[in-house]
């Protein structure tokens, strides 16, 4: 890893003519036919994008959404040559509000100033971006505010995963440890952190592993929505309870695994079409959130339409829907990861996916398992679907390690 530089303030400023155009685009949508009368049959319901598009092309407020995303200290660093966006949230005990550091100017919070509690990094997941974290960061730094305890504040860095919205790729594949690198780096060579705890899902929960079993000096714990799987199920005969699971799974990945198998195989076919129309690009992640929420079918019951096309127009604005891919494509570059030796935790999520994941393929991954939880609630995006309940288990499994 070559030298990092110092973190820059940064805000969002999408000029008036690339909305000007967005919107443009978004009216001269052509929307399919269903494949089916059953509504979400074959994919998003075309009724339904019809009145999403127009929503976001006539109603949504992008100005009042970017301001309130600017409201959040948000910075870039150089790492490995390579910009990393971040927000980064100070801990702040014995406050009613947090802290918005001014980002024309204020120093970011080094170990220095970090509450007694390790700092944590929040990484999300595909397809989504640092949005998905900002309600469990605000829970982490300032717990006092939503009715928690000021002692339990911590210090919050929540990235934007390299090559996902602001965050540029790596010079090298996007593997899953070329994932992890930068974000150690960030946490400990620009933020000057000695320690720190670690949590993810999907590939943030990945990532986070990755520096969990690489770092262990340095990341002092690691919590997951989805459990690891070991580099290799060679080492011991399959139980009965595993072999079901990862039946199951496969099972499960020939009606949902579609979106995946395009985009190892051919994320420029897709992203071409992807980055030229908003109404696709909609499409493309919709699908996903109402898939994998725990939303039983109504995906506004979990994701409100102003932050569903904020996250739309992060994507479309910064062109990266693309790059946000590469990970898939470079999957089959990553190597086997080590096993995971520092205390771990994992609350499970409730999608399909995950439905009797098995223990103990996880202690084939993990060996020092502090806590397994399975709340019964919550999908794929947990961290935002059920911020409170996050919040309640970070603070409780990173408290337990002080």
């Amino acid at each position: 890893m070559t030298a990092s530089s110092a973190p820059d303030p940064f805000r969002i400023d999408i000029a008036d003519d690339a909305l000007d155009d967005l919107r443009r685009r978004l009216r001269a949508t052509r929307f399919v036919e269903p494949s089916s009368t059953e509504r979400w049959a074959g994919g998003v319901d075309p009724d339904y994008l019809r009145s999403l598009v127009s929503y976001w092309a006539e109603e949504f407020d992008w100005p009042a959404r970017q301001a309130a995303l600017n409201e959040y200290p948000q910075f870039t660093a150089e790492v490995a040559g390579r910009r990393l966006h971040f927000v980064h949230l100070r801990a702040v005990p014995g406050s009613s509000s947090a802290v918005r550091d001014d980002p024309g100017g204020s120093e970011v919070a080094g170990a220095g100033t970090s509450a007694p509690r390790p700092p944590l990094i929040l990484c999300h997941g595909w397809p989504s971006s640092f949005v998905e974290m900002l309600p469990l960061a605000e829970r982490l730094a300032d717990p006092a505010r939503f009715g928690g305890d000021a002692g339990d504040a911590v210090d919050v860095v929540v990235p934007s995963m390299p090559g996902f919205l602001f965050s540029e790729l790596p010079d090298e594949p996007l593997s899953r440890q070329a994932l992890a690198r930068p974000l150690h780096e960030l946490m400990t060579g620009v933020l000057g952190y000695k320690t720190y705890g670690a949590f993810g899902g999907d590939i943030g929960g990945v990532a986070s592993g990755w520096m969990a079993a690489t770092h262990p000096e340095a990341v002092v714990g690691l919590h997951m929505i989805h459990p690891p799987f070991p580099a290799s199920f060679d080492d011991a005969p399959l139980t009965v309870d595993e072999q079901l699971f990862l039946d199951a799974e496969e099972h499960y990945d020939r009606t949902d695994g579609g979106y995946s198998a395009i985009m190892i195989t051919r994320p420029d076919t897709v992203g071409a079409a992807l980055i030229d129309s908003p109404s696709g690009l909609a499409a493309w992640i919709v699908d996903k959130y109402r898939d994998w929420s725990d939303c039983g079918g109504d995906v506004e019951s979990r994701w409100d339409r102003d932050t569903l096309c904020t996250v739309f127009t992060l994507y479309w604005v910064t062109g990266s829907i693309g790059t946000s891919l590469r990970q898939y494509f470079d999957f089959a570059l990553s190597a086997a990861r080590p096993m995971i030796t520092i205390p771990a935790a994992f609350t499970l999520s409730a999608e399909v996916g995950m439905v009797g994941f098995p223990r103990s393929i996880a202690e084939r991954a993990c060996s020092d398992i502090r806590s397994w939880n399975l709340p019964g609630r919550g999908g794929h995006f947990l961290a935002f679907e059920e911020p409170e309940l996050m919040a309640a288990e970070l603070t409780a499994f990173f408290g337990s390690l002080r």
